[in-house]
């Protein structure tokens, strides 16, 4: 894995973690269906837009399309509903604990779907960095977060399932299809289920336009979404999905960080604890992928 490779997964992983406070910055002055759909459309015209304007091949074929759309309705669709409704109902602790088995689930459909091969010891890794998470969000487990409602987790699974779906999707469609074009498309597909539950069940006009919504909106568009997925499409171009995945342990790691940096959270011993065990899992899972492609 190369070094540019790397630091466009930690990068798109830290805008990940990023999105979080943004996303809680402006449900404040939107209701949630909206503020998911607005986020999706815009995210997406600016992607298609600048396909467009560099006139980058237009996908085609039916099963192209069929993939996009998966991606589409798993990555957005049930993503962002996950991802905005979940809050209302679960602690961040056992949110962080059930978000984080993606990267499980994407390595048992990498092997069942795409063909890819994981060894023994990248299957460590992988639970190696799924203790580390339990480990970080032990505190709030312990501290009462534990108690949720049935709707909250179910939330929470039908976002991971969603996003662990459209990873496989990607990367099936990964070098086949333009990326600007590819990432761009699914964003504007998955806003029509977002945008038709939101005007069916929720009041557009409570809007409150000011600058600290404008400023959530546009920053979880062009960079939690548009960058963010143009960065993984680009990254499962050159990676197998089961290497890139487990670097998604990391987004609640910049999570922590980004709480301790700008809002003043003190991290505990046992969640550097959690942090050192995250990054052992995903050295194991890299250097055996490593050490088989110098072998090849």
């Amino acid at each position: 894995m190369s070094p540019t490779v790397i630091t466009k997964i930690v990068l798109a992983m830290f805008l990940w973690a990023a999105c979080f406070p943004l996303i809680t910055a402006g449900l404040q002055y939107s209701p949630h269906l909206t503020f998911a759909t607005m986020r999706a459309v815009l995210a997406g015209a600016t992607l298609v837009g600048l396909a467009m304007i560099l006139r980058r091949p237009f996908p085609r074929g039916w099963r192209t399309w069929l993939t996009l759309g998966i991606v589409g309705i798993g990555a957005t669709s049930l993503g962002f509903l996950g991802m905005f409704h979940a809050a209302e109902f679960v602690s961040p602790g056992l949110a962080t604990v059930i978000a984080n088995a993606q990267p499980l689930l994407a390595a048992i459909l990498g092997v069942v779907w795409l063909g890819e091969r994981l060894p023994k010891v990248g299957w460590v890794g992988l639970s190696i960095g799924f203790m580390g998470i339990l480990v970080i969000a032990l505190p709030q487990l312990l501290d009462g977060g534990q108690e949720g409602s049935a709707i909250g987790f179910a939330y929470i699974v039908l976002a991971a399932v969603g996003v662990t779906i459209s990873n496989v999707a990607i990367k099936s469609i990964a070098g086949t299809v333009d990326g600007l074009f590819a990432m761009g498309l699914q964003l504007l597909i998955g806003s029509v289920p977002l945008g038709l539950a939101a005007l069916a069940q929720e009041d557009q006009n409570a809007i409150q336009w000011n600058a600290v919504f404008t400023a959530s909106l546009l920053g979880l568009a062009l960079f939690g979404s548009a960058l963010v997925y143009w960065l993984w499409f680009s990254v499962l171009e050159a990676v197998e999905l089961n290497r890139a995945i487990v670097f998604s342990f990391l987004v609640p790691i910049f999570g922590l960080s980004i709480g301790a940096l700008f809002f003043g959270e003190r991290l505990s011993g046992i969640q550097f604890s959690g942090i050192a065990l995250v990054i052992l899992g995903i050295v194991f899972v890299n250097l055996k992928g490593a050490r088989r492609s110098q072998g090849r």
